[in-house]
Formats: structure tokens, C-alpha cells, sequence
């Protein structure tokens, strides 16, 4: 089969793993570099953790996606994985919190509940300042997201995929396998795959107008020099409230210690809106004044803009196939990086016609029940 992929982020560079396994002609095409470094994918770290709220079918999907991890290890021929466990925290009522907990126990998962006190003695590094109860999971980790795009990239290459970057894709057709290049050359394939972030709106108006791109501020913070060693040991912390959806991810393996609210703007140009603003980027490595026991010993290193693209309002994915010859993979809200691998073997058994197209989009939508109302 001769593959078309729009995209060069995890979800483009996965379908295009799976299908080169299997023996097929695969192009991608990326408007920019690979790695591009505007892209959704491409930053240092992305986490995989179970805790879902009430989302049984995400929290499932995570133990099939570390298998797929290892498939990808073993042909990179290195693990880009670091386990660091999962610390989730939250107020009396805390609806996310109490729902992680219910459908990590329902699922088998030993979580470990903590009061604030627990929390203090643990985790002395973080204050428990709002915290009504915690729990701890020895599960859940960082991928080193950047340096996953590059050695796949390059092992793709080596694997006789076509990379094409800096190619403008400025229009699709979804039922002829086809598109145009800004260059004025029309590329064609059996299959194609569209899996271009931020900027799908751009390229399929309508189908994918049900996505938002959603501009979003991560901060780097730099820990106090007699605290480094032990921050590079801590698990992730995750907040997440209606109001608020703070995440810290440990600064392991070299990379640095970074903080967000995982709240959605949904707003922004993924072409223009790409600074982060001294104001913002100071209100949120402020919000971590609660949080950081030494907060007044941090300093911050750097803000920084992603973007997600955002399927309001459940945060479902869209894989779904679109015209007659054509997939479309979008709406993965800043948490499909942990799945890339996994959605890229069940596109890959979709279009070797081994897995049914409607149960595979109800199953990437996070629904346990995979068949069709």
C-alpha cells in the first residue's frame, strides 16, 4: 500500500512506524523541520500516567500503550521512557481526584490515599497549603517527547520512509488519497493520513471544525541548587480542578522542571501567537507559590508557547476516516502524546482492513463500549 501522511508530529510519525513495519510505501509530509519545533509534539517531556478522572476508557488505554512504547524502544534501540510515578492532589469535593481514584481501583491499580499530613512527610518538597487529600501511584512517567520525534524521525528515514519537510500542504482530497503542495506539485497514494495538529482547521474545513487550537503557556522553573537532586526524584503532580489544571513534571534525565495549567485557552493562531508574554509566564510560575515548599528559592527560567488542539467539550480524540480514502487524527487535547504509538497500530490495522473503522473511533474516543449506538 502507498501511504500519504500530513504531519511529522507523534500521531503522523507513529501511523507511518506501523505502516513501515508492515512492509509499506510511506511518505509524511511536514510544513516545517523534523522535529518541527512549533509543534504539538515537540518539547522536552509529555507524560503517561493512568489517572484519568472518569475516564475508564483513557485510564484502560494507558496499559496498551505501554506495550507499544516497548515496540518503539526496541526498534530505536533505546528506552525514552522515565518512570516517576504519579502524585495526584486536590480540595474536599474534588471531583477529578476522587474519580482517578474510584476507576484506578475499579481497574486494579494499588493507589496509595494520602492526607495532608502524609503529604508533608513524603513529599517534603512540596507544601500541602488547599490539599484536603492525595493520592500516589508508583506508576506513570515522563517521555522524553522531543527526543522520541528525533530518533523516530531518523529511524524512519532508515527504514525507507519518504520524509518531505518544509512541504506546505494547501489542500487535501480526501477521496482521491491526494494533495497539493504550496509548490504547485499534487503528491497521490492509495491512503492518506492527516494528522497536522494545530493546523488541521486550515487544511479540511468542516470535517475538522469541531477541533479549537488552544493556545497554551508552560513555564521552566530552575529549583534551589541544594534541592536539584532531589526534584529529579520526584513523581509528576497533578491538580486538576474545574478552575485550575496544574501539572509539574520533575526534571529528570537532564531536562528541566516544568509547571503549566493544563486549563484551556482555546484561543490562538498556531502561526503567530507564539511568545510568551513576560506577564503571563510571571503569573504562572506565581501560582506555584502554594505548591513549591521553596518557592521563594526558585527562580524562573523560561515561558513558552504549545498549542493544543481541543475536541470540546470531553477532550474525546477524533480518528476517524474521512471521503473514501482518508483518516483524520486530531482533537488530542495535550494528552494523546502518551497514545501515539497505540493509535498509529490500530490506523495501521484499520487500513489493512484487520480492525472494524467505527469501533476503532469509538475506542481512541475513550469509550469502553466500542460498538456503535
Amino acid at each position: 500500500m502507498k501511504l500519504l501522511i500530513i504531519g511529522a508530529g507523534i500521531m503522523g510519525l507513529s501511523v507511518a512506524w506501523a505502516m513501515a513495519r508492515r512492509g509499506h510505501d510511506v511518505t509524511v509530509v511536514e510544513q516545517a523541520a523534523i522535529p518541527n519545533p512549533l509543534g504539538s509534539s515537540v518539547d522536552q517531556h509529555r507524560l503517561i500516567r493512568y489517572a484519568y478522572g472518569d475516564m475508564a476508557g483513557y485510564a484502560a488505554m494507558v496499559g496498551e500503550a505501554f506495550p507499544a512504547w516497548d515496540r518503539v524502544w526496541q526498534d530505536l534501540g533505546e528506552s525514552l521512557y522515565i518512570q516517576t510515578g504519579t502524585l495526584a492532589v486536590g480540595t474536599a469535593g474534588q471531583d477529578w481526584l476522587n474519580a482517578s481514584a474510584e476507576v484506578l481501583k475499579s481497574q486494579g491499580h494499588a493507589i496509595e490515599m494520602l492526607t495532608p499530613n502524609d503529604l508533608s512527610w513524603r513529599f517534603p518538597l512540596l507544601t500541602p497549603d488547599r490539599v484536603d487529600h492525595a493520592f500516589y501511584l508508583k506508576t506513570g512517567g515522563t517521555l522524553l517527547a522531543g527526543r522520541i520525534i528525533e530518533l523516530l524521525s531518523h529511524h524512519l528515514a532508515l527504514r525507507g520512509v519518504t520524509l518531505m519537510p518544509h512541504q506546505r500542504v494547501v489542500s487535501v482530497d480526501p477521496d482521491g488519497a491526494s494533495l497539493r503542495l504550496e509548490d504547485g506539485r499534487n503528491l497521490q497514494a492509495d491512503r492518506l493520513i492527516v494528522a497536522a495538529g494545530p493546523w488541521v482547521r486550515q487544511l479540511l474545513p468542516g470535517p475538522a471544525d469541531r477541533v479549537v487550537p488552544s493556545r497554551q503557556v508552560v513555564a521552566y522553573l530552575t529549583p534551589p541548587a541544594d534541592e536539584a537532586a532531589e526534584w529529579a526524584h520526584m513523581p509528576m503532580v497533578l491538580e486538576i480542578e474545574p478552575d485550575r489544571g496544574f501539572y509539574l513534571v520533575p526534571p529528570v534525565a537532564g531536562t528541566g522542571l516544568k509547571v503549566s495549567d493544563h486549563s484551556f485557552s482555546m484561543t490562538g493562531d498556531p502561526d503567530t501567537d507564539r511568545d510568551a508574554g513576560e506577564e503571563e509566564t510571571r503569573a504562572l510560575f506565581q501560582s506555584c507559590a502554594n505548591r513549591l515548599a521553596s518557592f521563594d528559592r526558585f527562580s524562573l527560567d523560561v515561558g513558552k508557547v504549545c498549542f493544543y488542539t481541543v475536541h470540546p467539550p470531553a477532550e474525546r480524540f477524533v480518528v476517524e476516516p474521512i471521503g473514501s480514502s482518508a483518516w483524520l487524527m486530531t482533537g488530542f487535547s495535550g494528552h494523546g502524546f502518551k497514545f501515539g504509538p497505540l493509535l498509529g497500530e490500530a490506523v495501521a490495522d484499520a487500513l489493512e482492513d484487520r480492525r472494524d473503522g467505527a469501533e476503532i473511533t469509538r475506542w481512541a474516543a475513550g469509550y469502553l463500549d466500542t460498538r456503535a449506538d
